[in-house]
């Protein structure tokens, strides 16, 4: 069987070797593209045809041809083939077979080069969008859960050691704060994503008369390229989503991590629901939180690809290098990992089963009303350094005694300083030291309502 001719072999004697063919082909990873590909052929298209480049009757055909291979693709008929390389010649060849020699003026004025950073643009916009209606969703499912909760103190932790009480919904909504930058850090970086380079060709431009800008009006593209070497080599947009998506694992993994601390025989302050986790092949007891340790695990994986892509751009030349077809894979797994632990996120967040009663619990031990002491101390006047000296002997003699602060005497406690008072009392319960907290952004309940409301869920 003798092979076809490359659509870009023209100057060559010789056939592709068929293990180059398999090495170089990425058609098995940016098939996805399709969609983006026709939509910036179509609108070339068009392109040409008002700048007479083409006529509109080629264009009409360009068109309808490259619509009906989209359907052929969406339907499951159409055939990839690994020698035509890649999604752009896949569909430009069977355009050709589809049309005839209309199909062969598409590629007038455009390179490959320019046309693959086009499509990756458009597939980013597309998945950023997706992305940030999960972030919000994820943020809203927080502040509903905050809302379900108002009430509940726990220990809030410094160190993972005790520190001071807090409310429940508070650290839920430290969650939301999180998600709403990575929010803002997706939108800003569409900005940089949302420029168009198709126009740059292979790197230098073209003679030809086309209009960039009515393209980017067709495609929605606020902005063109200004430099048409940049616009060909040009993968920031890519190292930047993959940033943000790092930012956003960070803050998946440690919500993740705490759920996993928190439903264990250790914590007992939740319990996770049961169609999100799995029990042991061996022991019949066992509840293991599965979907937070894997999205906790799958941070390493998006880390790993902003790490893949900041190797394969630092030692470039300008302009294009065959390199850069290693961009999509990374790019790709990001999007599905991100959108998938996302929604798992946001699904296990309503079937959790907070126990109060552990969380109060705990909120009574380990001294955490000492800061409050010297508050107190403080507000009578007491220097703090001196107010924080006093309480730490105070902490040492209850560390000695196997006592909490609030289970000293009033005797036991003037001890140490004269100006503590019977009202001392009133000030070292969970609930007290919750509600004084009203410094903005602090733990107090007023506080935290407001944050709900602001937020469209009280």
């Amino acid at each position: 069987m003798v092979k076809e001719k490359k659509l870009w072999g023209g100057r060559f004697a010789g056939r592709t070797a068929g293990s180059v063919e398999a090495f170089t082909a990425s058609i098995d990873v940016d098939a996805r593209l399709y969609r983006h590909d026709i939509a910036g052929s179509i609108a070339h298209a068009r392109m040409l045809a008002k700048q007479r480049i083409v006529s509109s009757r080629e264009a009409r055909r360009i068109v309808r041809g490259l619509l009906a291979i989209q359907r052929e693709i969406e339907e499951g008929k159409f055939r990839f083939s690994t020698a035509d390389e890649d999604i752009h010649m896949n569909i430009e060849r069977r355009l050709i077979a589809k049309i005839g020699k209309a199909g062969e003026k598409l590629h007038t004025a455009r390179s490959r080069n320019d046309q693959v950073t086009l499509d990756m643009r458009l597939y980013l916009r597309e998945e950023m969008g997706i992305i940030g209606e999960a972030l919000g969703n994820l943020r809203q499912e927080l502040a509903r859960a905050a809302r379900r909760h108002l009430k509940v103190i726990m220990p809030g932790y410094t160190h993972l050691q005790r520190a001071q009480p807090v409310l429940f919904s508070h650290h839920l909504l430290a969650y939301a704060e999180m998600f709403e930058r990575d929010g803002e850090r997706m939108a800003d970086c569409l900005k940089r994503v949302n420029v168009l380079p198709l126009g740059a060709g292979a790197l230098a431009g073209t003679t030809l008369p086309i209009d960039r800008s009515y393209v980017a009006r067709l495609l929605g593209f606020p902005r063109i390229s200004k430099n048409s070497i940049d616009a060909v080599s040009d993968r920031d947009f890519a190292l930047e989503f993959l940033a943000a998506s790092a930012i956003v694992f960070v803050h998946l993994s440690r919500l993740a991590e705490e759920l996993v601390l928190w439903s264990s025989w250790e914590f007992g302050f939740i319990e996770l629901p049961d169609g999100y986790c799995t029990g042991s092949s061996m022991m019949p007891q066992k509840k293991n939180p599965d979907v937070p340790e894997l999205i906790r695990g799958k941070s390493g994986r998006i880390f790993g690809h902003l790490q893949a892509l900041l190797t394969l751009m630092k030692g470039l030349p300008l302009a294009y290098n065959r390199d850069l077809q290693e961009d999509k894979r990374p790019v790709f797994d990001a999007v599905d990992t991100v959108k998938a632990s996302l929604q798992m996120a946001t699904e296990i967040l309503p079937g959790i089963k907070v126990k109060t009663e552990r969380m109060a619990a705990a909120a009574l031990d380990g001294l955490m009303n000492a800061t409050d002491l010297a508050d107190y101390l403080v507000s009578r006047g007491v220097p703090f350094r001196s107010a924080h000296g006093v309480v730490g002997a105070i902490v040492r003699l209850c560390l000695d005694r196997g006592r909490r602060i609030e289970e000293l005497s009033l005797k036991e406690l003037k001890r140490f300083s004269p100006k503590i008072e019977k009202d001392v009392y009133s000030y070292l319960t969970p609930q007290a030291a919750v509600e004084r907290r009203r410094s903005a952004g602090g733990t107090a309940p007023g506080n935290v309502r407001q944050r709900l409301r602001e937020m469209g869920v009280l």
